[in-house]
């Protein structure tokens, strides 16, 4: 290479006609020479904090809204028709689905909450119902991994370190960048290729830069071979999806009847308030008639006593009425997330209709109903399916009883020197073809978990038969309560009217001085006690009856929350 001659000059000195300058090109060089690697550690330095910085700031929405998308299509897949409507079933920092229930005022402007709206509130904002959307999220979201496993995964790796003495410097780096992938049937895929840049940035940089291609792939024949074994975690956790899509519709059925439940729990105590209030102004009303009376001296003293006594008495009764159904009322406000010290009320008329309906007795003989519930549960439907479960966790562990023969192959092939980089030498790589066998000399842990799979395949049957028993158990019983309940609230309705009557014909005979303040008094006490249990029974009816529906699994909860139900 023939370069121009540069002479050294001091303060641009000009000789021939040519400015002279200070440079000096083979100085420049070496200078660049030795200060190449630290600059390009630096520059990877920098790179790499840029781009953990940009990865940082830009990537984790796009993280979390590739794992919810990813997650709400694996749901949306799985889910079935017979499992109800799907809705209300989004966590609550992801946009809800055009199903779900959208709650724009935390309590109405009336302060009256309906049961509608009471049933809404709790599924968008119930703490209890949000956990059980999250469960089902997260077992779809392992899913994902699972998938992942049997996906072809990409890496890349840069590596550099300058290592320096007062002997010596060094610079060792290592890039590489490949894929790896799990195949179905168990064979195990890696491809990867490695930049040799140490030459490159101690040398001349026109110089030595290569590259080696690297693959190998290993095949199972025994042990660990064919798609059931293979997949049986990822089958798992399929199965898992589903398992806990059944348990939220589930568990939605029995959330929206503890709802209505408690709401109706709520309308009772303030009903009982309602009648301890009349209760106590009968009572007020009659002393001061006494009173009156024994100024006249129509009445002794001991019966106004009596009469205010008893007077004193609903006077507590009411407090205490009122002190249960604030107490109740509060404990439903937290049901629905609301504040406690929010002002509401529940709609009297939701009571009033429910009196008006009255009992209806469903539509079923005990027989049928057994049926029905064997049928249509979806919690029993899955302990069946942990029966299949268990067998193919005992073929698993059966196929880890056996001897490991793997059917391995490799090939390394390095690049055309000194800088042709893509161009690899296949005809000069070194490959290989062999078999790895490990024979079965210690199985003692595999066939502990052999062993086990067999007692745990048993425990699922017996789960299995002890469930169905426990729900042919539960639709015998919640069949006998219904009925029960009927029969009580024809009972208490038949008790209410004879104490009304009591109440009219103790004050009829009290006015012709047939009856004493005693027996008024008792009719009044009666009739206090015939409401209070005639509202209970009717309210035990119904949830008796809502109870009933759930456990045949034939209710089925609608987008707006409430609840319908189908044959």
């Amino acid at each position: 290479m023939l370069y121009n001659k540069i002479s050294v000059v001091e303060d641009g000195v000009v000789e021939d006609g040519v400015e002279k300058r200070e440079v000096h090109w083979e100085r420049g060089f070496s200078m660049f020479c030795r200060l190449r690697p630290a600059l390009f550690l630096l520059l990877m330095l920098c790179t790499a904090i840029a781009i953990g910085l940009t990865g940082a700031c830009t990537s984790r929405s796009q993280y979390k809204n590739q794992a919810d998308e990813e997650v709400y299509n694996i749901i949306d897949n799985k889910w079935q028709n017979s499992f109800g409507e799907q809705a209300n079933y989004t966590i609550s920092d992801v946009p809800p689905a055009p199903n779900d229930i959208r709650i724009e005022e935390q309590v109405p402007r009336s302060g009256i909450v309906a049961l509608v709206q009471a049933v809404a509130i709790a599924t968008a904002r119930n703490r209890d119902y949000q956990s059980q959307k999250e469960q089902l999220y997260l077992s779809a979201l392992d899913l994902t991994l699972a998938r992942h496993r049997f996906a072809r995964q990409w890496f890349g790796t840069i590596d550099g370190a300058y290592n320096r003495n007062a002997a010596d410097e060094a610079l060792s780096s290592d890039s590489q960048a490949g894929f790896s992938q799990l195949l179905a049937d168990g064979a195990a895929i890696s491809t990867a290729i490695a930049i040799d840049w140490a030459r490159f940035l101690t040398g001349d940089p026109r110089t030595s830069l290569g590259s080696v291609l690297t693959s190998s792939i290993r095949q199972p024949l025994l042990r660990g071979a064919g798609r059931k074994v293979a997949q049986e975690n990822l089958t798992q956790s399929e199965r898992n999806v589903l398992y806990q899509i059944r348990s939220f519709n589930r568990y939605r059925k029995t959330f929206v009847v503890s709802i209505v439940t408690d709401y109706y729990r709520v309308l009772q105590r303030s009903d009982e308030v309602v009648n301890a209030k009349n209760s106590y102004q009968r009572k007020t009303d009659l002393k001061n008639r006494q009173l009156m009376e024994y100024e006249i001296g129509r009445t002794p003293r001991f019966q106004v006593d009596q009469t205010e006594q008893s007077e004193l008495n609903d006077r507590d009764n009411y407090i205490r009425a009122q002190q249960s159904y604030q107490q109740t009322l509060d404990q439903f406000k937290i049901r629905l997330s609301l504040p406690t010290s929010a002002e509401i009320e529940l709609d009297p008329n939701e009571l009033k209709a429910l009196s008006q309906i009255g009992v209806q007795q469903p539509d079923y003989t005990l027989h049928d109903a057994v049926e029905t519930a064997l049928l249509n549960r979806l919690d029993l439907a899955t302990s069946s399916d942990r029966i299949d479960d268990s067998f193919r966790k005992v073929t698993v562990a059966i196929d880890g009883l056996e001897a490991d023969l793997d059917f391995v192959a490799s090939l390394n092939v390095s690049s055309t020197a000194p800088t042709q980089v893509d161009r690899l030498q296949f005809h000069e790589g070194n490959y290989g073809l062999g078999l790895e066998a490990d024979l079965p000399f210690d199985r003692k842990s595999e066939r502990n978990a052999y062993r086990q799979t067999l007692i745990t395949l048993q425990q699922r049957q017996r789960d299995y038969d002890e469930q169905k028993a426990q729900v042919e158990l539960d639709i015998r019983g919640a069949y006998r309560r219904l009925r029960q309940e009927a029969d009580s609230y024809s009972t208490q309705k038949i008790s209410l009217e004879l104490a009304q009557q009591r109440v009219d014909m103790s004050a009829i005979l009290w006015e012709t001085g047939r009856a004493n303040a005693r027996d008024v008094l008792e009719a009044q006490d009666a009739l206090l006690s015939a409401q209070n249990r005639l509202t209970s029974a009717l309210i035990a009816h119904t949830v008796a009856k809502l109870n009933f529906f759930r456990d045949l699994d034939v209710l089925q909860v609608k987008p707006d929350g409430m609840w319908e139900q189908v044959q």
